[in-house]
């Protein structure tokens, strides 16, 4: 990641929720117009999966484990 793009990144970390919100928003503008229908699916999906995993439907895998199953070597200390 170029310095420019950490400066970007440590700037946005001190972003409210909110804030940050808009500056996406902003952003996919810039990539073409939404599509409200492409956005209200979105947003059912993951009202769906927050659902799941608060209801206990849905179980979580602890990420060393997922590593493991990958064969990637355990994360150092």
């Amino acid at each position: 990641m170029t310095e420019a793009a950490k400066k970007i990144f440590e700037e946005v970390s001190l972003l409210d929720a909110d804030e940050r919100i808009e500056l996406i928003e902003t952003l996919n503008g810039e990539f073409g117009p939404r599509d409200a229908d492409v956005e209200q699916e979105w947003a059912d999906e993951i009202k769906r999966r927050v659902d799941d995993l608060r209801s206990g439907k849905t179980k979580t895998i602890p990420w060393e484990v997922v590593r493991a199953e990958l064969g990637l070597p355990p994360r150092d200390s």
